[in-house]
């Protein structure tokens, strides 16, 4: 336990702990927007889940024109769905950001 004192003390004089808590908070809101448009609950999305989610998923990224387009570029490794490391790749260029969350004003 004194170690992990230690650790967090070390990391939060040199701001270190605070970025990983945000970041933290980041990898939980991708994680939530995933998890609303994986309508089956499998951990993938496929084609006809991105579909159903565009409406929800323009208003965290803003206009999505072609959407099959935008599947395919998503799915790295052409496997027809969407896995989360594949959405979170997606979701930092788009700079995702949910509309329902809490921002970082307490921060």
């Amino acid at each position: 336990q004194r170690r992990v004192r230690e650790a967090v003390v070390s990391t939060q004089s040199t701001g270190e702990f605070r970025y990983f808590l945000l970041s933290l908070r980041q990898y939980f809101e991708y994680y939530a927007a995933f998890a609303r448009s994986d309508a089956d609950g499998d951990k993938r999305i496929d084609l006809v889940e991105f579909r159903k989610a565009k409406p929800m998923m323009e208003k965290w990224v803003g206009r999505i024109g072609d959407i099959e387009g935008e599947f395919n570029s998503i799915d790295k490794n052409g496997g027809g769905m969407i896995l989360f490391d594949e959405f979170c790749e997606w979701a930092i260029k788009k700079n995702l950001d949910l509309e329902d969350d809490v921002e970082h004003a307490a921060y």
